[in-house]
């Protein structure tokens, strides 16, 4: 009574009236344990620990109307429905603006868009390769295309894009649009996407529709490793006030929520990250107890018990506000006038508080500047297949007669080539684009693809939506002539005609619905934005009736409409549209190329681009060597940075050195000094390399753990002795120069499996002989057969094999299969492991870094598995050697 008395009196005093506030911070009461945690959470603190900072009591929590009487005095609660009252704001009072500063004097957007786009068609259809000019049907398109983008007034949304696609270009960045873009040809003649439009079948409306009402799409990949000098273009430009990245909401999900309810709780950070380490994705919420009770905790105990409740609540809950993988807004004015803005942990970036989701429901200028490490590799590949080749602009145009000088671009490599496809159809494509993946290896010697149109549906096929909605057995039967591919209705061809008429693509489920069941293009827009959606609220099937019934009406039997509208249902399920994998399909093919032609520069191009992709530099290694690859290992006098290409004595062919940069704990300061240094003459001991370098201690080391030193000091003991000798470690020291008269000692050379299991400490990979192949021994005596051998085993034989374990896979479309591929020094093997099997042999199956399996080989139309009946961890056979596996992503 004492505070409200004072309340009274100072609004007296002030003339403010007292307004009824709850400070909610919960629902119910119940919900002060989590509220607690989440407390602690944010502070980074235990729970015990955080005193004041946690809520006296559980009475922040709502209330009814009948309860607040009993708080509030009637005027104070009047107050507060005034000011509710009074709190008009809706969103759709924001008006957003393009920028205009990408539209040059004398020029209207419309105009600027139309000439910048007839100019891009004269440079995709030269004369001297389509004499006839620009095909008739492209430029009907352009014109309609033009004609709508003008109607809604979205030519800034091109141009923005256009400018950064054109700027990226200009200082040697590759880039290329994906998704549903790939569907204009204005896009095509701006230089944003690379699908032709006279070689594909567009689907315009899965891009922009007058019925959507908001700005499209367009999605462009970047270098991954210089995506960074895009956005500060961006940034530059538009400058911090005008343009800033959107926003994510990350979510809690098993282990997150385990392992910060675990730290809140003051629980010992080695069990809680044991724990969260042992739950996977597809563990049910019951599995929990389960995990911890094989940790060695009983899910009984109190504080366990609270782990377990409020790590589930938390599930889902939102963690954080990150970075989206690449969308950025620009507005023409202060973009804070339209969106909360604050800065990001990463200096020079500025971020919106909004997640990406609403930018677009309020139609804000969106453009995703996204990164791909495969434009990374292509580039760098293509650098060092010009530098080997001597092809240079400077060569070119001192020998203008002379096209074998002239630099290639992607755009000189060949589209069509037998060996490329030879190799494609044997699954022979570790480290290319997309169809490296184990799925994906699967399918293709099934599929079989020998023209690019093949491969975009290669690219599309292997999706849950296409495997979900059943088209992929019908297709595959189709094309091995098993069974008619003809249409019970020819109207239907327009659309799945091109696929054997089975949909594969969202396009073609929107094309169907549009021909059979009467769609308008808002229809189709609103059938693809519920497939889009995934598994959210309604998705595809509010869409049944309407599909079925105007199928019907339209003379088409039921049954066959109820399977349509199956095969669509699968799409919720995820699927792409024909644009994308149109799009990725082109760059499945430059890798492709690469690696079938110049295998050296695109080896070295992807251990230079890493972190990224499917597999690690020991499996490139690996691949590469089975393919008559020379890699040279790494050594100071040789090594740059990057892995580079060196001339062998025995062939044409180049060899591959190793860069320093793959070297474990060696400073890019230090590498930068080593390279520097060694142009005024080679090393002439450890001692001469770590004077004129610079080089510290850790550097020094750091070079003799990879054995980098070995034509310096010999072998890896040698080195390290020598490494760690005072001549080399004292810089910067008076004594730095005076001569040691002492010998080195002469120390015996590490055996072989100690030297492997130290190359992968070092390196992450090993030239020496592949760590199977030392058991190799052993396991031949146990009846373990390597890959090769398997390759020759006919189908249904009880067999044994054993090997690294480099990637567990379990598709959500896989009922609980987990997919593994073991690797022996004779090349992979790959495992299906069911789901009893799976919960039956767990510790086995996600613990092992060695896995041996016991099953049953099967052999059909160029595909192998091995369907485990028996796991078995062998690591133990490793000792200490790492072993970094690619799971469950």
């Amino acid at each position: 009574m004492l505070h409200g008395a004072q309340l009274r009196a100072a609004s007296r005093a002030s003339g403010v009236p007292v307004v009824a506030v709850g400070d909610v911070h919960m629902h119910v009461r119940s919900r002060k344990p989590l509220l607690d945690t989440l407390t602690a959470i944010g502070l980074r603190t235990p729970l015990a620990d955080c005193g004041h900072a946690l809520a006296r009591n559980a009475e922040q929590h709502v209330r009814s109307r009948l309860a607040l009487t009993q708080l509030y005095p009637p005027a104070w609660l009047a107050e507060s429905v005034h000011i509710a009252r009074g709190c008009r704001f809706r969103l759709d009072e924001l008006r957003y603006e393009y920028p205009d500063e990408i539209v040059p004097a004398g020029h209207t957007a419309t105009s600027w868009l139309r000439h910048e786009t007839l100019a891009g068609a004269a440079r995709r259809y030269p004369p001297h390769r389509h004499p006839g000019g620009m095909p008739a049907a492209v430029g009907e398109q352009i014109e309609r295309e033009l004609a709508l983008v003008a109607e809604l007034r979205y030519e800034a949304f091109f141009l923005t894009v256009h400018d950064i696609v054109r700027h990226a270009r200009s200082i040697g960045i590759l880039c290329q649009g994906r998704g549903s873009a790939a569907n204009s040809a204005v896009c095509y003649c701006l230089g944003i996407t690379e699908v032709d439009p006279s070689r594909s079948t567009l689907l315009f409306e899965r891009f922009i529709s007058r019925e959507r009402g908001e700005p499209p799409d367009i999605d462009v990949d970047f270098e991954h490793e210089r995506r960074e000098e895009v956005i500060q273009y961006l940034y530059r430009k538009y400058s911090r006030h005008r343009t800033a990245l959107a926003a994510a909401v990350s979510t809690y999900r098993v282990r997150g929520a385990l392992r910060d309810v675990g730290r809140a709780l003051g629980l010992d950070a080695l069990v809680v990250a044991a724990v969260a380490r042992s739950c996977q994705w597809f563990d049910g919420h019951g599995a929990m107890a389960e995990r911890l009770l094989e940790q060695g905790l009983d899910p009984q105990a109190s504080v366990v018990r609270h782990w377990i409740e409020l790590s589930t609540t938390l599930l889902s809950f939102p963690r954080h506000l990150s970075q989206h993988s690449g969308g950025f807004v620009i507005a023409r004015d202060a973009l804070a006038r339209l969106v909360p803005i604050e800065p990001t942990a990463m200096p020079g970036r500025s971020i919106i508080q909004w997640d990406k989701d609403d930018l677009e429901s309020l139609g804000l200028l969106k453009v995703d500047v996204l990164a791909l490490g495969m434009l990374t590799v292509l580039r760098k590949s293509l650098d060092l297949a010009n530098a080997w080749h001597g092809r240079s602009v400077a060569a070119w145009q001192a020998a203008p007669h002379r096209p074998g000088l002239e630099p290639w671009t992607l755009q000189h490599l060949p589209r069509d080539d037998a060996a490329t496809y030879r190799m494609i159809q044997r699954a022979d494509t570790v480290g290319t684009f997309q169809i490296e993946s184990r799925a994906q290896q699967s399918m293709l010697p099934r599929l079989r693809p020998g023209t690019f149109y093949d491969l975009v549906v290669e690219v599309a096929i292997v999706r849950p939506g296409p495997i979900q909605g059943g088209m992929v057995h019908p297709y595959l039967r189709r094309r091995q002539g098993k069974e008619a591919a003809d249409s019970p209705y020819p109207a239907l061809d327009a659309a799945l005609a091109r696929t054997l008429g089975v949909p594969i693509f969202q396009e073609q489920v929107m094309q169907v619905c549009m021909i059979a069941a009467g769609f308008s293009a808002g229809d189709a827009d609103g059938l693809r934005r519920a497939m889009a959606s995934w598994r959210r609220q309604g998705g595809v099937h509010r869409y049944h009736d309407q599909v079925v019934e105007g199928m019907v009406e339209r003379g088409y039997a039921r049954d066959f409409a109820e399977g349509i509208f199956r095969q669509i249902t699968g799409f919720g399920e995820y699927g792409f549209p024909e644009s994308h994998a149109c799009s990725f399909a082109l760059l499945a093919w430059f890798s492709a190329w690469l690696k079938c032609h110049e295998p050296e520069a695109f080896l070295a191009a992807l251990l230079n681009s890493q972190p990224m992709g499917f597999y690690g530099p020991s499996q490139l290694v690996q691949d590469a060597r089975r393919h008559g690859v020379e890699v040279r290992p790494i050594d100071v006098g040789h090594s740059r940075r990057d892995c580079t290409l060196e001339a062998r004595t025995d062939g044409p062919r180049p060899a591959v050195r190793l860069g320093l940069r793959l070297v474990a704990g060696l400073s890019g300061p230090g590498v930068e000094r080593l390279e520097q240094a060694r142009a005024d003459g080679p090393w002439l001991d450890v001692a001469d390399l770590a004077r004129r370098a610079r080089l510290e201690a850790a550097d020094l080391q750091a070079l003799a753990r990879a054995d980098a030193l070995h034509g310096l000091a010999g072998h890896r003991r040698q080195q390290v002795w020598a490494a760690a000798a005072p001549a080399a470690g004292r810089q910067g020291s008076l004594l730095a120069t005076a001569p040691i008269l002492e010998p080195d000692p002469v120390l015996p050379a590490a055996p072989e499996g100690e030297a492997v299991c130290l190359d992968y400490i070092a390196t992450g990979l090993s030239l020496r002989r592949h760590p199977v192949a030392l058991l190799r021994p052993r396991l031949a005596r146990q009846g373990v057969r390597s890959a090769a051998e398997l390759a020759h085993t006919p189908d249904g034989r009880t067999v044994r094999a054993c090997g690294l374990v480099i990637s567990r896979q379990q598709p959500g479309t896989a009922h609980g299969t987990v997919f593994v591929t073991l690797e022996d020094e004779t090349g992979p093997v790959n495992v299906i492991v069911w789901k009893d099997l799976r919960e039956a042999a767990r510790r086995a199956l996600i613990g092992s870094r060695l896995l041996a399996v016991v099953g049953t080989w099967q052999q059909r139309d160029g595909v192998a598995h091995l369907l485990a009946r028996r796991l078995i961890d062998a690591s133990a056979l490793l000792r200490g050697l790492p072993v970094a596996s690619r799971d469950f992503h």
